[in-house]
Order: C-alpha cells, then structure tokens, then sequence
C-alpha cells in the first residue's frame, strides 16, 4: 500500500495533488504546529500577468499551537477574496465552472483553520476526480507525541503502508536505511515541467491549483496528476526539476 503525508495546504499547487494522486492513502496532519508564513492558509494567483498572493487570514494565538487549534480570523472578509480571484480570472476559459467551486470554498462557514482548509482539499479532489483515501492525522492509533521520520513511519507501520511516497524536499529528512528496516520503501515525487497558456502572458509556474483549473479542463488536469518522476533518496538534486521546499506552492 502505497502512503502520503502531508501539511494541509490552501489551493495548494499541481504539485500537492500529483502526491496525493499517486498514493492509496493519503494522511494529512492536523496535530503539527502551525507555521506563520508558511504554505497552510495562503498561496499565489496569477495577477495582471505577475505571482499575487491570497492569504486566509488567522486569529493571533501562541506560536506553539497545532493547526487544529488555530482559529480562521473573525475579520476574514471573503467577499473581497472572492473578488481578488473573480477579477484576476474572470476572462479565464474555464472560469464559469471553477469560480463557483472557488466560492463555496471560501464560503464555507467553518473557523477552525484545519477544518476550513481540509474542506478546500476534498473540494478540489472532487473536482478532479482524485479517489485517494484521506486520512486525518490524529484519528491514526499511533503515540503522537512522536516527531519527524519516527512519527512518518510510525503512521506507516499503523497503515499498513509499503511505501511511503513524499515531496523532493523530504529526501534530506528520512533515511532509506531506517525505513527499509520497516519494509517500507521510500520514494520521492518530482514534478515534471508544466506549462500551458495564461492569456498572452508569459507563463508563470507553480502558482495554486486554481490558475491550472482556470485554464484546463478537467480531463487536461487529469493528464498533468500524472506528469511527474518517481526519485530514489540517493539521485543528486541537480537532476531534480521540480522544487523541492514545499508542496504548497513552488518559491
């Protein structure tokens, strides 16, 4: 059985999904710490030709609290979302089927940032068709208290899992000698070069998932889930073609 795990990320990029598509099941953490300036409640939208970013803004709270237990601002004014993203794609091919999907996402009436952006994630899994099992971190039987590798294989030891897919950037956090010794096999999803038309643009990469849904069709996505390299732990980064910091969107 082949297993992922990720950081629940906010219209995360083609990236995200092509992980999430590739695995059987599919854990996102709930009971990790929250980030600031991290990838968890924003991301970057194609504006007037350059990268903008869309943020969802969160209630002041301690630093150490997990994202579960981080709150979506009360002040979160979604109208002015919703227009930043109708204005920027509002010409777009396949606007008039994405920005309702766009706007009950952002409307959805849930201020528990975990919960509001887990929705976002099965939202556009719908969309695109991904079957993937979702797991939510904390329901695994596992001691939580674990961190890093040993809370990843730990997860995959109470899953079941053979292999453990992750991002490029996870190949520096995991050693392939400690996860053979669970039988697990390790490998590392990059992905290929992605381009297709943005107006008259000249293109820019990696933003959401909303720009790809903005400009495909669905059955084109489809096709682009699969436009990735499975890479071993020991290839040299200098081979790799896709970023290898995050899965939220690319730096």
């Amino acid at each position: 059985m082949k297993l992922g795990i990720m950081q629940p990320y906010f219209l995360p990029y083609i990236g995200y999904f092509q992980l999430l598509n590739a695995v059987d099941k599919y854990v996102i953490y709930d009971n990790i710490q929250f980030t600031k300036k991290g990838w968890i409640n924003r991301n970057r939208i194609l504006q007037n030709g350059k990268d903008a970013l869309i943020t969802i803004p969160v209630e002041k709270d301690s630093d150490y609290l997990d994202i579960r237990d981080r709150s979506v601002s009360v002040g979160f004014d979604k109208k002015k979302l919703q227009n930043q993203i109708r204005e920027s794609y509002r010409k777009a091919p396949y606007f008039n089927d994405v920005m309702p999907l766009i706007e009950e996402i952002i409307n959805y009436d849930d201020h528990n940032l975990f919960g509001y952006v887990y929705h976002s994630i099965v939202k556009i899994c719908d969309y695109m068709h991904i079957g993937t099992e979702i797991i939510i971190s904390s329901t695994v039987d596992i001691d939580h208290s674990l961190k890093g590798q040993d809370k990843v294989i730990a997860i995959c030891k109470a899953l079941g899992a053979t292999e453990y897919y992750n991002a490029t950037g996870g190949r520096e956090l995991y050693s392939v000698t400690d996860f053979g010794k669970e039988n697990i096999k390790l490998n590392f999803v990059a992905s290929d070069p992605i381009e297709y038309k943005q107006f008259a643009n000249e293109f820019v990469p990696w933003l959401s998932i909303l720009d790809v849904m903005m400009f495909n069709p669905v059955d084109k996505i489809k096709e682009m889930l699969e436009n990735y390299k499975l890479i071993s732990p020991l290839t040299p980064k200098g081979e790799l073609t896709s970023p290898l910091g995050r899965l939220g969107g690319a730096d």
